[in-house]
């Protein structure tokens, strides 16, 4: 198909509306700058750190050319960037920030206070390899380390996605029922660099959308007085931190309505998990990220070889979706889960370890087989995906375990 310019007006058609949107040449990072011009935040505190550097420099831009009214903080570090922000949130305006490996490790301390004090704040992240050695390039070692800190986890296959994600992250993250941080990732460079068509909604609809912000409390609301973060007894702490808890899981459905509603202004779905190929399909492999692209040319080349091969990617990693993912896999013959971190130390790496627990607690029991692929920024190509379906087919005729991790890519 010939490309549309990148002025182009194009209409967006479901079954229930139409909305037009423009056609533009981004890059995921260039997506999400656009994305933060159109939400307009109060506050975005930044330290650049490549490859998030990209979100930084062009929204720094737009700041500068008068093209959004956001008070832009150039601050010392990353954990300067995520104090100010919740600081501007406890202080009742809206607050983003991006970052990439160590520099959200430096965020760390600050990542969980802001889940704990309930702040709405939305983080960029584009992924990068964590140091030693030094790499700059993607895999999730930074986010997935991140998964247990309170924060809502949204990952984008594409510049697309990551534009989406980038506008739904607001409301999700200020939704009443949620009132939690939103963390949007996008691969470093794979994503971040890479120029595709993304279709932008026009300004208004964006604006209408996401709505204004208005917080419950605020510490610059004088006539309302109230402390954020008091040291609190191990008499109060447990159920605080189940209130955060209870917010996550409310999320789940919050993201659902929201996609919906998202659905209908752009016929772009925005569900937790989307599927590819999976009504007839009996091997499945379970993804996060650009490497769903790769995984549908495998996954069409198996098909056009007769195996009912079919892909399960997961958009919305925290909450994570256990019920849906369990009733979809239920009655497969078997699974392949491709992470792309490592645990060193657990019995597997981290989405693999979420799929096992979903599904026993759910009481499906089937083959799972764990992948692990593009540490370090390490390509991953539609042959070694159809290699591990081979090695899948393979151990399912002979009967052998599926209990010990491979890794693609390794010669």
């Amino acid at each position: 198909m010939k490309p549309l310019p990148s002025d182009s007006t194009i209409e967006m058609k479901d079954a229930i509306g139409t909305v037009k949107s423009t056609a533009k040449s981004l890059s995921g990072g260039f997506a999400v700058a656009e994305a933060m011009r159109q939400t307009n935040p109060d506050v975005v505190a930044c330290y650049p750190i490549t490859p998030s550097t990209l979100v930084v420099e062009k929204f720094s831009e737009l700041v500068a050319n008068g093209e959004v009214d956001t008070e832009f903080v150039a601050v010392e570090s990353e954990h300067s960037a995520l104090s100010a922000c919740l600081a501007a949130t406890a202080a009742g305006v809206r607050s983003q920030t991006a970052s990439s490996s160590q520099g959200l490790a430096y965020m760390w301390e600050v990542l969980y206070a802001v889940s704990g004090l309930r702040l709405p704040v939305v983080l960029h992240c584009a992924n990068r390899a964590l140091s030693a050695p030094i790499n700059i390039h993607g895999d999730h070692t930074d986010t997935m380390g991140a998964r247990d800190s309170g924060w809502i986890q949204l990952y984008a296959e594409n510049p697309q996605e990551a534009y989406d994600n980038a506008l739904a992250a607001v409301r999700i993250a200020e939704h009443p029922d949620v009132l939690l941080p939103v963390l949007g990732s996008q691969d470093g460079y794979t994503v971040t660099h890479s120029v595709e068509r993304v279709d932008v909604l026009p300004d208004k609809e964006v604006k209408k959308f996401v709505g204004q912000y208005t917080p419950k409390s605020a510490l610059l609301d004088i006539e309302n007085p109230v402390t954020f973060g008091p040291l609190v007894s191990p008499k109060h702490a447990f159920e605080l931190k189940l209130q955060g808890i209870e917010a996550m899981s409310r999320a789940e459905d919050v993201i659902d309505s929201i996609g919906e509603e998202f659905a209908f202004l752009t016929g772009r779905p925005l569900d937790s998990v989307e599927l590819y190929r999976m009504e007839d399909a009996e091997l499945v492999m379970v993804v996060i990220g650009s490497v769903a692209g790769t995984a549908r040319v495998a996954i069409d080349r198996l098909r056009s070889d007769g195996t009912k091969a079919g892909l399960l990617k997961i958009r919305s990693y925290r909450p994570f979706p256990s019920t849906r993912i369990c009733e979809v896999l239920g009655g497969k013959k078997a699974v392949a889960v491709l992470d792309r971190a490592l645990s060193p130390g657990a019995p597997y790496s981290p989405l693999y370890t979420d799929i096992c627990a979903a599904l026993y607690s759910h009481g499906v029991i089937l083959p799972l087989a764990s992948f692990v692929h593009g540490i370090g920024g390490r390509d991953t190509y539609p042959k070694q995906i159809i290699e591990a379906f081979q090695r899948i087919e393979e151990k399912l005729k002979v009967g052998e375990s599926m209990n010990q991790t491979e890794y693609l890519g390794i010669t």
